[in-house]
């Protein structure tokens, strides 16, 4: 073999060489890649967090769960539901939020009619506003209509009017609009209430829940310590509840 010859084939041969070592080294971090994804995808939530005192039968807590975030308070007018029952459903929600929206039309009717109704699920709403001011807003005007025992009722009225895409423009006029819908009874003090900071420290505890819990976007349920993300279809939080209730 001539020497021009054998000088190509080492370049050949080198050539061939460096891509296997590349070829191995992409195949190595893909795997360690895809390994550290699916670490992450498998923890949505972080089960650091504490369970809270309860009114429950017994009235204590019998052990520290991941995902522990009910309160059970009784006359908690953000809540629907025995505070007894043994399952409940902590939802995390913005009012600007779709697919809330969706959860509040499509899905909530039927589970409160199938198991609120029936004493086996309990509702608990946690406000966590991350669509900008005007979802704090709105937070704070949930608040306001409940002080006057219309939050159910003020929150379907928001949510029925929501779009299906995109954010609601909630400013304070139509936050007014809904509150005379669900037929809030002292408009000024509701309206004054809204435009003040008395519940900013409740809706920044349910804020940082949410948080502490590591609740990514709304809306994010935890059904007796098990999260569920999104607007699920209805019969994903049936099979969930159902399960919760044969564990009890």
């Amino acid at each position: 073999m001539s020497g021009s010859r054998r000088e190509s084939v080492v370049k050949d041969l080198v050539f061939i060489g460096g891509l296997l070592i590349l070829a191995v080294a992409l195949i190595v971090y893909l795997v360690m890649g895809s390994e550290e994804v699916s670490d992450a995808a498998s923890q949505p939530m972080s089960p650091q967090v504490s369970a809270p005192e309860s009114n429950a039968p017994g009235g204590q807590v019998d052990a520290v769960t991941a995902l522990s975030v009910e309160r059970r308070t009784t006359g908690d007018p953000l809540a629907q539901g025995d505070p007894a029952a043994p399952v409940v459903m902590v939802m995390f929600a913005d009012y600007r939020c779709p697919f809330c929206a969706k959860f509040s039309r499509d899905t909530e009717p039927d589970l409160v009619e199938r198991f609120v109704d029936q004493g086996v699920l309990r509702l608990e709403w946690r406000d966590m506003p991350i669509f900008g001011e005007q979802s704090m807003r709105a937070a704070r005007a949930g608040r306001a209509a409940a002080e006057q025992g219309k939050f159910w009722e003020f929150n379907h009225e928001v949510f029925a009017m929501s779009p299906d895409r995109g954010h609601a423009d909630l400013n304070e006029d139509a936050l007014v609009g809904f509150a005379e819908k669900a037929g809030v009874p002292d408009i000024d003090k509701f309206a004054a209430s809204m435009r003040g900071n008395e519940f900013d420290a409740a809706i920044d505890a349910d804020l940082a829940q949410g948080s502490s819990i590591g609740v990514p976007s709304t809306p994010a349920f935890v059904i007796n310590g098990e999260p569920v993300l999104g607007a699920q279809p209805t019969e994903e939080f049936v099979r969930v509840i159902d399960e919760a209730k044969d564990r009890t």
